[in-house]
């Protein structure tokens, strides 16, 4: 396993409820995971404890085998190799230019200029962010803005990529544009995790599938094994993607003889997901 969780607790300071409660859980390697569940069941808490962030009140977080530790040191080993995109790339980005946000994490590790330089432009290119490289941040789109933190991060070479909502605010042009980002660095043996909402995009993305409820693992699996477990879902007032319901839709047909154009239309549906 690359991440472990190991019945972690996490209680913000000045409350008395825990967000992340007795929790374990895998993350294993290269795969394409998807986090969901309701607002305020930790899956951002998660995240800065996966990223060392956050340091958990009780129980142990190991990376490949070894606990965490929470030196200095330490911690900037753990982040070049757990990067953490925030929702909010305000948040995030914190330099007066393109290219020196996206330097900032390798000036911090003390490389010389020559060693950026080379590591920068295909970063930039990788990105499309080459045409923008010094103009400054705050004449940047949000969908750029978004481009340039996820770059910053990426500069680095993580093992682990830790994406908070990343088609938050995002239109169906940027949101397709993200997809093929994430697909190109899926490739390269970088493990993902996704925070979302967007049940559809799950289904169709998704290898893994990791299900919080109130600070606990309710469910997890293959789309296919998590999705069918509709009741539960409902219960967690998460539902199903659209698709899963016109598949279910289509089987019930099947049952009642309604075979010609139900072959047709889960030939599509299924041909989507795989696109």
């Amino acid at each position: 396993m690359l991440l472990e969780f190991r019945s972690i607790h996490y209680t913000y300071p000045g409350t008395s409820e825990s967000v992340i409660r007795g929790l374990t859980l895998n993350i294993p390697h290269q795969k394409r995971i998807a986090l969901i569940g309701q607002n305020g069941c930790g899956k951002t808490t998660l995240f800065l404890l996966a990223n060392g962030l956050y340091e958990p009140q009780q129980g142990k977080i190991y990376w490949k085998g070894e606990r965490l530790k929470y030196n200095r040191r330490s911690l900037i080993e753990l982040r070049q190799k757990v990067g953490l995109v925030f929702q909010n790339p305000e948040q995030q980005v914190i330099a007066s230019t393109v290219i020196e946000d996206i330097s900032y994490g390798l000036c911090n590790l003390g490389w010389e200029e020559s060693q950026i330089e080379v590591a920068i432009d295909p970063v930039l290119n990788e990105f499309s962010l080459t045409e923008f490289a010094n103009r400054p941040i705050h004449q940047l789109s949000l969908g750029q803005k978004k481009r340039v933190s996820l770059a910053g991060v990426m500069v680095l070479k993580p093992e682990l990529l830790l994406l908070d909502e990343p088609t938050a605010y995002l239109d169906p042009l940027h949101t397709r544009a993200l997809a093929q980002t994430l697909e190109t660095i899926h490739a390269t043996g970088t493990t993902i995790v996704m925070a979302t909402h967007d049940l559809e995009w799950v289904y169709r993305w998704a290898d893994w599938v990791i299900v919080l409820d109130r600070g606990t693992l309710a469910l997890e699996g293959t789309p296919e094994t998590v999705f069918a477990q509709k009741e539960t879902l409902e219960a967690l007032q998460l539902g199903v993607p659209p698709t899963v319901d016109l598949l279910s839709l289509l089987d019930e047909l099947e049952q009642q003889g309604e075979n010609s154009i139900i072959e047709v239309m889960r030939a599509k549906l299924l041909d989507r997901k795989k696109s």
